[in-house]
Order: structure tokens, then sequence, then C-alpha cells
């Protein structure tokens, strides 16, 4: 790999990570203030996104030639546990700090992806049992009854998000076209978000502040940063993004403190340390099994 390719890689990874980030901030910051709703963040979110997608779409298209491309639409699946992520992510953030709720989302996320693949036929190694594990004890130590656990609505909310997101990335494995399956898949969310809209119109409240934090959320942060990631992921092995993204929950929690002022608990640190922790020694484990049988063949 050339030093220039690699910076590319490194910078594109980068602002990925940001933006993943920055999702939990912004949402945070909205919600916390109470300049929108729930729903109404949820919704301008995915519909911004999906619109930003399909402009991007188009460009790339126009660029490079539609032919060129492997056409493909994303599935009904998809769509659903983006929305069904997209709704819990925001509803769980009326009582979760940021850096706390960034830390439920990508441990789940990760810990999904590991059982589910676990249910389907992989066999782990007894390194990566023992980080699932670890992992877990993190989880539990940052829920134990204490004034700086985070609400067990909150947690319960963002476990869902979790698992959702874990479903719709292992959805989009196979996908030999990521940008296209996503911008149909964010398409797709649209009826649900005309449903939730129906139930939840006598509750709606927004703000201009919180229009243009929706915005930012979905055509920046959501929409920008999908795309510069799956860019991102053509320089990376999947062992190098699984491990790039344990810096999520860090990086929102500083963000939190930044913007939002919050406060980074000593709870938080060691639980973060745990659960990161614990969902590295299974990549690593993974990563290092994988090795030794490559050299044994």
């Amino acid at each position: 790999m050339s030093n220039k390719y690699l910076i590319k890689t490194s910078l594109l990874t980068a602002l990925a990570l940001i933006a993943f980030a920055a999702n939990s901030v912004l949402c945070r910051l909205a919600l916390g203030n109470g300049a929108i709703d729930a729903s109404s963040f949820t919704g301008i979110r995915l519909l911004s996104g999906a619109i930003a997608l399909f402009i991007i779409l188009s460009l790339k298209a126009s660029i490079k030639g539609s032919n060129k491309a492997v056409s493909s639409k994303g599935s009904w699946t998809a769509g659903f546990s983006l929305f069904l992520y997209a709704i819990t992510f925001s509803y769980a953030y009326l009582s979760v700090d940021t850096g706390t709720g960034a830390l439920i989302l990508f441990g789940t996320v990760q810990i999904t992806i590991i059982l589910l693949s676990v249910m389907s036929g992989t066999r782990l190694h007894i390194s990566e049992w023992s980080g699932v594990i670890i992992a877990f004890i993190g989880f539990v130590y940052l829920i134990l009854p204490n004034i700086t656990a985070p609400s067990i609505d909150g947690f319960m909310l963002m476990t869902v998000a979790g698992i959702s997101w874990g479903i719709y990335t292992l959805k989009g494995r196979s996908s030999e076209n990521p940008l296209m399956d996503t911008t149909y898949n964010f398409l797709r969310t649209i009826p649900f978000v005309a449903l939730l809209t129906v139930f939840t119109l006598q509750s709606m409240h927004y703000s201009l502040e919180g229009i243009v934090l929706a915005l930012l959320s979905g055509v920046i942060t959501s929409g920008l940063g999908y795309t510069i990631w799956y860019i991102a992921l053509g320089g990376l092995s999947s062992t190098q993004a699984a491990v790039m993204q344990l810096s999520v929950p860090i990086i929102a929690a500083i963000g939190g403190v930044m913007f939002v002022s919050e406060v980074i608990t000593v709870r938080l640190i060691i639980s973060a340390t745990i659960v990161l922790g614990g969902i590295l020694i299974v990549v690593l484990g993974k990563y290092f099994s994988q090795q030794k049988i490559a050299n044994k063949t």
C-alpha cells in the first residue's frame, strides 16, 4: 500500500468514526435540550439521509456510468432494521448520556454480530469466548444500581438499537453495491416513518435548532458519514474495521463533554475499558486463530 493511499484511508476512516460519534452527540444535544421530540428527530434524520444518499448515488452514477455498477436495491428486512435502530436510538438518548449510549450501542453491535455468527455455525476459540464474557461483565457493571448508572429504559432501548444495527450490518456484508443498498434501505424506512408520524403526531414538537440538528445527523453524519466509511473500508481489513469502531464511544464521550456539558464518570471509564477490552480480545483472538490456520495450510 502506497503512503498516499495509506494517508487517504486513514483520513477517511478518522472522518467516518467522528461522524458515527457525532450522531450520538447531535441526537443527545437535540433531545437533551428539548429542541425536538424523538419521533420528529428520527423522521427528519432518515428522510434527509435518504435524500442525501440518493443524490450521492446519482452523482456517482453520472460520473462512473450506471451500467458499470452492480444493481442492488437492499431489502425490506434491512430497511426495517435501519428504522428500528434509528427510532430506539433516538428514544434512548432521552435518558442516556452521549458516551454511555455510544458504548451500549457499539458494544451491543459487536456482541450481536458475534452471537449471530455462532448461531449460524461459526465456532469460537476459547479466547473469543473469554472476550464475550468479559464484555458482558462490563455491561452488567454499567447498569448495576447506582446513582451514576443509566436508566434501565434507556439501556434497553439502546440495546435494541445495537441489535438492530448489528442485524443491518450482517445483512449488508454480502452487498456488492453497499452505497446503492444503503440508499434504498433508507428509502424503505419512509413508510415506517409515516406510520410513526401518525401515532406520535399529538406529542410532536420541534424548533429551528432541533430541525437543524436532525438535518445535520441525517445529511452529514449519516448520509455522508456512511458513504465515507464505505470508501474507507476498501483499504481496511475486517479486523481493522472492527477495532477502529471501538474508538467511537470514546470520541462520543469526549463530544458529550465538549458540546453537551456532560461528565465522564469513573463508572463509564471502567465499564468502557472492560467492554471494549473484551471485544478487542474477541477480534484479535479471531484474527490470530485465522492466521494460525492459514500458516498450517
